[in-house]
């Protein structure tokens, strides 16, 4: 980890981000968020990281038009699954994949594809291990067929959490989208993951 990341993740906690937050900001894994608070921002790192890696995909973010192309490519590895009636976007950096996919997979189908969000409990700081919750101002999942994404599965956590939610509120999940795959996974809890990128750590 260089020092630029560990005064990063500083300054999110100084602007009152969650260690979720800055994990996410950062798209790190829980573990390498807590270890970068902890550094001091002016001394030499004396205590060894996680094994983690650090994806930056700003130039891609930054651009309407490359991440409608994004969410492009998201959708087709979605609809391999079968017609997808809700897209559940994960807050905060798989939310503009979801809206465009939502948008992309409705004029392209037969019937409507509703939007929803997904606000993970490691946002909320404190409050422990368990499941975060489906936004009710967006798309309803009961009975729906629904594609779930973000921009990065590191552990598969939060996705096993998402899963997990959607199916208590009796939706059906076929598919896992995202960017970047940083666990390997070709499933979570049954449910098939699809990424743009697989990152690999060679031992």
């Amino acid at each position: 980890m260089n020092q630029k990341l560990i005064n990063k993740a500083q300054e999110l906690r100084a602007h009152g981000f969650t260690t979720g937050e800055i994990a996410d900001e950062l798209n790190v894994s829980l573990d390498t968020a807590r270890w970068l608070i902890l550094q001091k921002t002016e001394e030499e790192v004396k205590e060894e990281a996680p094994v983690d890696f650090y994806i930056n995909w700003k130039s891609l973010g930054e651009s309407s038009s490359r991440l409608r192309y994004a969410a492009m490519a998201l959708s087709d590895m979605a609809i391999a699954h079968g017609e997808v009636e809700v897209v559940v976007g994960i807050a905060a950096s798989g939310i503009p994949f979801a809206t465009m996919m939502a948008d992309f997979l409705e004029d392209m189908g037969e019937i409507p594809t509703s939007l929803a969000i997904y606000h993970p409990n490691k946002h909320r700081e404190g409050l422990g291990d368990g499941e975060g919750a489906i936004s009710a101002n967006f798309g309803n999942v009961k009975g729906k067929k629904v594609v779930i994404v973000d921009d990065v599965v590191t552990s598969g956590n939060t996705m096993k959490d998402v899963v997990s939610t959607v199916k208590d509120l009796g939706g059906e999940p076929i598919a896992i989208t995202v960017l970047i795959d940083k666990s390997g996974l070709s499933e979570i809890d049954g449910v098939p993951v699809e990424s743009l990128i697989k990152v690999s750590r060679l031992n």
